[in-house]
């Protein structure tokens, strides 16, 4: 039982604001040297190796590099404004440009806190200006926003990938059409919705013919750079040109010559993105560290033995099982950030997934979904403090609250459609 109280012990300290990576190697230290003395970490150095040759990691700080620098070239604005202009005559068309600029957005940066807070910054004012719903505009922003858990190129498929050792590539694929017919719910959502309450989301008035020409040719010069590099990082996973890793490096690239393109490019804007690339990096191997030694401790004193036969042996087989570990990573999801989640909760919950001859795409593509999920449920979602530290005195907390609920709900909709449905989104054989 030393393992299960060593787990329970990790999650109090985190609750209570301690450090993830340390946390977890402090506990694994002191509970690991208690159960088995300090040989059982003899063999941690050569772990901490295998992290640092590991090809597939590579791919974090190259893929962090490449949203850092897009987030700098003014993408986003220059985005929303052309969209916004675009969808604005047609009722709701703020709302709906703004779910489409966050899926861009989310396939060409991946960064949620950037685009919550690019869209918060540019689309919040503009919205309520045109007296949207508060609601309404908040949770679209918010969705909209946390889409770059889910659509590749994503750092959280990375990590998944990584951690139950199957090929990003796999993970890319089987998540693009879960992220599109989410995109479909949500502009569906805000259609239906404005057609119900006509004055929640009004259509703003159309400029002249002459005025339109200009705004679809400004429009087209702000979507088809970011979606000429999406399709060179994506395209050359898919066909199988490159790898994530080699896929990411050439994102990177292409993030460079389109901030020259912008005439957004300087040394010290690419100095200060290297900076918070190793710094966001750092963070995330310093918890790759603390969890490698955790889930070494937790093994060693039998803890992984325990899990594994009570969630094999729950009601309901491989049922049972994948709607406890949805609820409980939702549950953990409100507390502590994804990339703790899957360092630490999935290596305990796959194997026996894999017992249960659970799919495990079709598991890494249900966890990404849940963690996407995790970011916008109150009262700690991520993506609302994100929005409320931009956002007009105007709106307060609960206008958020209430206007991601019907999003929480659509989103929880399509993770239950996947677990009982993986045959319609191709992730079972």
């Amino acid at each position: 039982m030393i393992g299960i109280i060593m787990f329970i012990v990790a999650l109090l300290m985190l609750l209570f604001g301690f450090p993830v990576a340390f946390t977890f190697g402090g506990v694994a230290l002191i509970f690991g040297v208690l159960a088995e003395g300090p040989d059982m970490f003899a063999f941690m150095p050569f772990r901490i190796q295998s992290i640092m040759e590991n090809v597939t990691m590579m791919a974090v700080p190259l893929f962090v590099f490449m949203g850092i620098i897009l987030q700098k070239t003014r993408l986003a604005e220059q985005l929303l404004e052309s969209m916004g202009k675009l969808f604005g005559g047609v009722r709701g068309g703020l709302a709906i440009s703004t779910v489409l600029v966050g899926a861009l957005l989310a396939a060409s940066t991946g960064v949620v806190g950037a685009s919550v807070v690019a869209m918060g910054l540019i689309s919040l004012p503009v919205m309520l200006k045109y007296n949207y719903d508060k609601g309404l505009a908040c949770g679209t922003i918010c969705a909209s926003g946390t889409l770059g858990q889910i659509i590749p190129p994503s750092i959280i498929l990375i990590i998944l990938g990584d951690v139950m050792g199957i090929p990003v590539g796999d993970l890319f694929q089987a998540a693009v059409m879960p992220g599109l017919i989410l995109i479909g719910i949500y502009v569906v959502y805000i259609l239906a919705y404005s057609f119900i309450k006509p004055e929640a989301a009004p259509a703003i008035p159309m400029e002249s013919d002459e005025t339109k020409r200009e705004m679809y040719i400004k429009a087209l010069k702000s979507i088809i750079p970011p979606l000429a590099l999406i399709l060179v990082v994506l395209g050359s996973i898919f066909a199988g040109i490159a790898t994530p890793t080699e896929s990411s490096a050439l994102g990177g690239v292409g993030a460079v010559i389109l901030s020259v393109l912008y005439r957004q490019f300087s040394w010290k804007m690419l100095y200060e993105s290297s900076k918070e690339t190793v710094k966001i990096t750092a963070m995330v191997f310093a918890i790759l560290l603390g969890a490698t030694a955790f889930s070494m401790a937790f093994t060693y004193t039998g803890g992984d033995y325990i899990v594994e036969e009570v969630l094999s042996n729950l009601p309901g087989g491989a049922t049972g099982f994948l709607i406890l570990s949805m609820l409980a990573i939702l549950i953990l999801g409100f507390f502590i950030d994804f990339v703790e989640i899957s360092f630490i909760i999935v290596p305990i919950l796959y194997p026996v997934a894999e017992a249960l001859g659970i799919a495990p795409v079709w598991f890494a593509i249900l966890v990404a979904m849940n963690l996407q999920t995790s970011f916008l449920t109150p009262p700690f979602g991520f993506a609302l403090f994100y929005l409320k530290g931009v956002a007009p005195p105007s709106v307060q907390t609960t206008d958020i609250y209430k206007g991601v609920m019907p999003f929480i709900l659509m989103q929880a909709g399509v993770v239950i459609s996947i677990m009982f449905f993986p045959e319609f989104y191709g992730l079972v054989d």
